[in-house]
């Protein structure tokens, strides 16, 4: 088994647990019946046609989505179903190399959680080494379709920003003011965005204490909110539990774009949503990624620690 820089045995991916023969520990395993299926409607909303349209239905639709589980699937996003099919491609193509290939794109040394995203001046540094490092044919296809896009997730970002300001009758600029220029990787992520295996379901949010399964719509995206999309919305959306389970029998590859606030960006409750009926619930906060891992070290909920109480 390789060893950390600091002596400590790195854990096998389930991928090499698997090629070995292994038996993945009981936690890996999802228990047959201890999670339920619903449709896609369900699954808060499956919002089509345009972000930013100016149809009551489609925001009340968006609204009831973030209000009610803080996930939906977004059908009329901009995105061709062309593209999306090259993104799976290049995802598939990169996880049939060999280990040793893979690792050439992050190696062990390089592995630290101080990198991200407590030092971004460190990480910035470690990507601009990793882009100008020689790297395979393949891997070099991988980052070129990938770089395309998280160009056009950006802009799809921004309009969900915009969107959600507007099914809350706020001003369009409410949401991305607080996000900042430069945003880093996450650790908690603001709003995550998912392209799933347009075959195999694997994704599910936890809803009333138990696990849903998010069904597949083959050219949708998942869009996840974060915890501080729920702090700025002064808890009228909501931050949803997420989890993948994988399938013993069929292989299974998705997408995650996760998008973070500049960690120096005080983040709070939009001023318009609090008034006499609505108190603010959460207190400001900054770097709110290394706040939520100081958290998860002392046992502690991160939106609990944030939140004002009577």
């Amino acid at each position: 088994m390789p060893l950390s820089l600091h002596g400590f045995p790195l854990p096998k991916s389930v991928q090499e647990m698997s090629m070995n023969g292994d038996e993945p520990p009981p936690e890996f395993h999802a228990k047959d019946g201890s999670f339920g299926c619903i449709g896609s409607s369900d699954l808060s909303a499956s919002v089509s046609g345009g972000l930013l349209s100016s149809s009551k239905d489609e925001q009340g639709k968006l609204r009831l989505a973030l209000c009610s589980g803080g996930c939906f699937q977004a059908i009329g996003h901009g995105i061709s179903n062309s593209f999306l099919n090259k993104v799976r491609g290049v995802a598939k193509q990169f996880f049939q190399l060999p280990q040793e290939e893979k690792q050439k794109v992050f190696p062990e040394h390089q592995r630290k959680l101080n990198l991200w995203p407590a030092n971004p001046d460190k990480f910035r540094h470690a990507y601009l080494t990793l882009s100008r490092r020689t790297v395979s044919y393949e891997l070099n296809s991988c980052r070129e379709v990938l770089h395309e896009y998280s160009i056009k997730q950006k802009q799809l970002v921004d309009l969900l920003f915009k969107a959600m300001a507007k099914s809350l009758a706020l001003e369009e600029n409410s949401f991305s003011d607080q996000f900042g220029d430069n945003p880093v990787m996450h650790v908690r992520s603001w709003i995550t965005v998912f392209l799933q295996d347009e075959l195999v379901e694997g994704l599910q949010f936890a809803k009333e204490e138990k696990w849903i399964t998010v069904p597949v719509i083959p050219h949708a995206l998942v869009v996840n909110l974060g915890d501080q999309m729920q702090i700025m919305s002064n808890g009228i959306f909501k931050s949803p539990v997420h989890r993948v389970v994988t399938n013993a029998d069929k292989l299974r590859i998705s997408v995650a774009m996760f998008n973070e606030v500049e960690p120096e960006k005080e983040i709070g409750p939009v001023e318009g949503l609090i008034d006499e009926k609505r108190s603010r619930l959460y207190r400001n906060v900054k770097n709110y990624a290394s706040f939520n891992y100081e958290c998860f070290q002392k046992g502690k909920v991160p939106l609990e620690e944030v939140k004002f109480h009577a």
